[in-house]
């Protein structure tokens, strides 16, 4: 066995609890308890098509009913495709993680039915392997031959591989030769085969699971075909990670899966010399991300990052990453997970120190990361914070929008990210990924076309933080080396420049918002908040006049603005959000409400439209739950912004040099 050396596994089992014994079988239950079921033939598609069209939330999966698929939200049944082939690619999920899981178990407890369930799974599919035809047909994605897309080939082989070297030892010379030459072999030739040239998040695991077939079966060919070539790990290491450490794709959920595909082929092979946990880049993966958890305990849903995506819950990397860094940053992210569970699960017994040190937890700071392009401002005392994506585009997995905010008040999200559901499900092209349903400009009512934004000042004291913002879309953006699908509209976007503001005083949050519009396209300034809108008296009920994603926007309201407006909200435990829009040109708004996620409630759009040639407007957000915060008198000058600030009736006069980024306040 590769993974632990005897001295190694005899410990493990001293140490396994029952607990631990009984959780494996549990996790288990559908596997063990049921005659083994391997599809025949290429019917498995695609996971993500699993998922309920019109509540975007993961279908109830039933291993006796492979073609009843029931929606948990309301149980509704549905039928045939994509549901089926999404029903057996599940079915192939839990047969390979089988493999893995009971061969440990074998390991742990020497009970003969664990190993008979692995050998069977395995003789099983490498009876079919070879003959599964190639298939697929998912955006951004290369075929598979059991599955629908290589990324899911590389999954499922990767459990295999684990769970063979698990009881290889225990099978006949017979036996070994059919699995590696007809199921290990075969899937490793056909993901070298697949893999594409680009930096993606898939490569990096389709090239670990390569790498790891290369290890157990000492085929030294996989291995330096998953380290060394052209896009292999080292590769993927050195150009896939930006600045101070997020993965080039901005989603948080893909930066993990990249790291985790990157510690499957390292648990592997951190006894050999192709260890990889030297690399620079292996440490600021696991590290930087901990600097973007949010006040509400959760990282933010960036990008593609499905409902659930967000969480903490990292065990297996940092049980690993505190064991090998000796970090206390990665002892602490333990106590985070650790804080509502036990520590007794595998990857504490497998690959963790016996022991913790007792470290608080980890919670949300001010940061500022210009090459990753996020910049978070938090104030503890109210615990209030706001994050700007001011990142370049990451391809596939990235929404398109550059310069959207994230709100949170008290530790709540009122101006929320919304990331997104599975992707077969119409709600991830039709509404969660487009730049409609972001706190951002829109033109055109269309997706924003890739730009790199420049941070032109950036300031953080004691009283305040200024950040200056600039997305112009008269630049070329830098390219991506990852393959991509052209889902916005690049003419739309010609010739604007989108400059966002952030004052930001701890209670307060003030947007100055300049939009260049040259050729007169129309603007529109989204936000969304998780509330429900006190109406204006003045606004009207209007035909919704949104088009694309936000078709679907009911009871919709407009009115027109010069000047200055009050908006407010009720919010759930909280007192009314109010925000204060100031315009130095007439726009109209329009507020509707459309899907939260899950799309099982809403929330409140207000849109701010514009055809003028440039917009200069700003948006106060009080965040204060106890005072009136306003400003008036509000001018634009060339490097300069003032204005009188109310807190209440304690006025003070405040001046913001555009140049420096600095802020004089003068109480009156």
């Amino acid at each position: 066995m590769l993974q632990f050396t005897p001295q190694e596994m005899a410990s493990i089992r001293h140490r396994a609890s029952t607990h631990l014994i009984k959780q494996i079988i549990d996790d288990n239950q559908v596997v063990m308890n049921s005659e083994i079921l391997i599809p025949p033939d290429a019917r498995a598609t695609w996971n993500l098509y699993y998922f309920c069209p019109e509540h975007g939330v993961r279908l109830i999966w039933n291993r006796y009913r492979e073609h009843e698929h029931v929606c948990p939200v309301d149980g509704e049944v549905l039928k045939g495709e994509p549901y089926d082939g999404a029903w057996w690619r599940w079915l192939n999920g839990l047969n390979s993680k089988a493999c893995n899981d009971l061969g440990l178990l074998w390991q742990l407890t020497q009970d003969q039915q664990y190993l008979d369930k692995v050998k069977d799974i395995l003789l099983g599919y490498a009876e079919f392997y070879p003959d599964y035809e190639e298939h697929g047909g998912i955006p951004y994605n290369g075929p598979g031959k059991a599955n629908a897309q290589t990324l899911c080939e590389a999954n499922c082989n990767l459990d295999f591989a684990k769970g063979y070297d698990f009881i290889k030892d225990e099978l006949s010379l017979e036996q070994q030769l059919y699995i590696e030459q007809r199921l290990l072999k075969e899937g490793a030739k056909f993901l070298m085969k697949h893999r594409s040239d680009q930096l993606h998040n898939h490569e990096m695991k389709i090239s670990a699971t390569i790498g790891v077939i290369g290890l157990v079966l000492d085929e030294p060919l996989y291995v330096d075909f998953a380290v060394h070539s052209n896009y292999g790990l080292v590769y993927q290491l050195e150009h896939g990670v930006k600045g101070e450490g997020l993965w080039f794709e901005g989603s948080i959920h893909y930066h993990y899966y990249a790291l985790q595909a990157l510690l499957n082929f390292e648990l592997m092979a951190c006894k050999t010399t192709h260890s990889l946990k030297s690399h620079p880049n292996f440490y600021t993966m696991l590290a930087f991300p901990l600097k973007l958890l949010m006040n509400t305990g959760d990282f933010p849903r960036l990008n593609d990052c499905i409902a659930g995506q967000e969480k903490l819950s990292h065990s297996h990397l940092f049980e690993f990453a505190y064991r090998e860094f000796n970090d206390p940053l990665f002892a602490s992210a333990l106590t985070n997970i650790y804080q509502h569970s036990e520590r007794n699960n595998i990857h504490a017994l497998l690959y963790g120190v016996e022991t913790l040190p007792e470290l608080n937890l980890l919670s949300c700071n001010s940061m500022h990361a210009p090459v990753s392009g996020i910049t978070i401002m938090h104030e503890p005392l109210e615990n209030n914070m706001l994050l700007l994506k001011h990142s370049s585009y990451g391809g596939e997995h990235d929404h398109y929008d550059r310069l959207g905010l994230i709100l949170t008040r008290n530790g709540k999200e009122i101006l929320p990210d919304l990331g997104t559901t599975g992707y077969g499900a119409e709600l991830h092209y039709g509404y969660y990924k487009n730049t409609l349903t972001h706190n951002t400009l829109a033109v055109g009512q269309s997706n924003q076309a890739p730009a790199t934004p420049k941070v032109n000042a950036y300031r953080q004291t004691k009283d305040y933080t200024w950040l200056d913002t600039t997305s112009d879309w008269n630049d070329k953006p830098l390219k991506v080396d990852s393959h991509t699908i052209v889902q916005w509209d690049e003419d739309a976007y010609k010739g604007v420049v989108f400059t966002r503001r952030i004052l930001w005083l701890g209670d307060v949050a003030i947007e100055f918002n300049s939009i260049d519009n040259p050729r007169v396209k129309q603007l529109d300034l989204v936000w969304h908040v998780r509330g429900e809108h006190v109406l204006d008296p003045l606004s009207t009920p209007c035909k919704n006049p949104m088009e694309g994603p936000l078709e679907r926007m009911t009871n919709s309201h407009t009115r027109a603005v010069l000047g200055s407006v009050d908006i407010s909200y009720t919010v759930d435990g909280q007192q009314n959000f109010e925000q204060q829009i100031v315009t130095q040109q007439s726009v109209d708004l329009l507020q509707g409400y459309a899907p939260d996620n899950p799309a099982v409630s809403d929330l409140a759009y207000t849109i701010l439209r514009s055809k003028e040639p440039s917009v200069d407007l700003a948006v106060v957000h009080n965040l204060s739950q106890s005072l009136s915060i306003r400003i008036s008198q509000l001018k634009w000058e060339e490097n300069r912004i003032r204005f009188a600030l109310f807190r209440d009736d304690k006025l003070s006069l405040v001046e913001i040099d555009l140049v420096k980024g600095e802020l004089i306040q003068s109480a009156i």
